[in-house]
């Protein structure tokens, strides 16, 4: 999924506590989040969890 449409759906729900990183490891910054595609998440799809929870994205370049 595109990043920004991962990041959109999840604030849709209610879910802003969201931190990003470069799943290469490569340590870049997500400047444009629709460049990127989302690769994993620290919580599973469908999971219920309490709003204040931090959900970790991690994303690759378009692409690569």
């Amino acid at each position: 999924m595109v990043h920004q449409t991962a990041q959109d759906t999840m604030q849709a729900s209610g879910l802003y506590n969201l931190r990003e990183q470069d799943s290469t490891g490569q340590g870049r910054v997500l400047a444009l989040d629709r460049n990127w595609t989302t690769t994993a998440q620290s919580v599973a799809a469908g999971q219920a969890v309490d709003c204040t929870t931090e959900i970790l994205l991690s994303a690759k370049k378009i692409g690569e």
